[in-house]
């Protein structure tokens, strides 16, 4: 038996099913917590800091992509198994690319869904034990420590700033609205001023490019991106 002990989330609106899945888990060896729907997900993500996530795709607040995506988008790296009655080849690539681990159809038998959580896990366990860094061209982010450098010079940040450029890191490459940075670093309940992402994006600027290429690119009416430069278009030789 490979659970041992791991701590479990169970998502699902169907009662009968997630009651299903959680004493299958619990006889497993697993410590199981339960959610209904995607809010109650990231408070008890929070609050119970699972080692993998179990969770519907059909929910009744907001769906599983979108829950796993902001659970990325704020810096949180836990395992996501994905159980959907969708079974087409777009659906499994969407679920993966919101940064799913795992994906599972409806309907399955509880023992696979034991057999394909324990393989996540110890596939993620061993990269989770090497994550302490994140790293992005010259910019290294040590998340143990909380330091940061470029260009091997030491990089000094409030850690607001720090929280910041976390999840830009963890997702570099990849455009993140607004909304997404406002809710993954200031939290759903931010009543503060309307601009005060801009105001710590231009803090960051100032600390992070001031020792090479501009990183932190704004996609206007989006949001922001961390990734080098585009190299400019070659002339079209006319």
């Amino acid at each position: 038996m490979d659970a041992d002990g791991a701590r479990v989330l169970v998502v699902d609106d169907e009662p009968y099913l997630a009651d299903v899945v959680a004493m299958g888990l619990i006889h497993a060896g697993f410590l199981v917590r339960q959610a209904c729907d995607g809010r109650s997900t990231l408070d008890v993500v929070a609050g119970f800091d699972p080692d993998l996530v179990v969770l519907d795709v059909m929910l009744p607040d907001m769906d599983g992509l979108q829950v796993c995506s902001w659970l990325r988008a704020s810096g949180n790296d836990v395992p996501v198994l994905f159980l959907t009655a969708r079974d087409s080849t777009e659906d499994t690539i969407a679920g993966l690319r919101a940064g799913g681990d795992d994906y599972l159809t409806k309907p399955f038998v509880v023992a696979e869904l034991v057999e394909r959580i324990n393989a996540v896990l110890r596939r993620t366990r061993t990269d989770r034990k090497r994550a302490g860094r994140l790293v992005y061209a010259d910019l290294v982010l040590d998340t143990a420590t909380r330091e940061v450098w470029r260009a091997e010079h030491v990089v000094d940040l409030t850690a607001t700033e720090f929280d910041l450029l976390k999840v830009l890191l963890a997702h570099a490459g990849q455009v993140l609205t607004r909304a997404q940075l406002l809710e993954s670093v200031w939290s759903y309940d931010f009543a503060g001023s309307p601009n005060i992402l801009e105001t710590y994006v231009s803090y960051l600027r100032r600390k992070v490019d001031a020792t090479g290429p501009a990183l932190i690119q704004t996609i206007r009416g989006v949001g922001y991106t961390l990734r080098l430069p585009r190299a400019p278009e070659p002339p079209s030789g006319r």
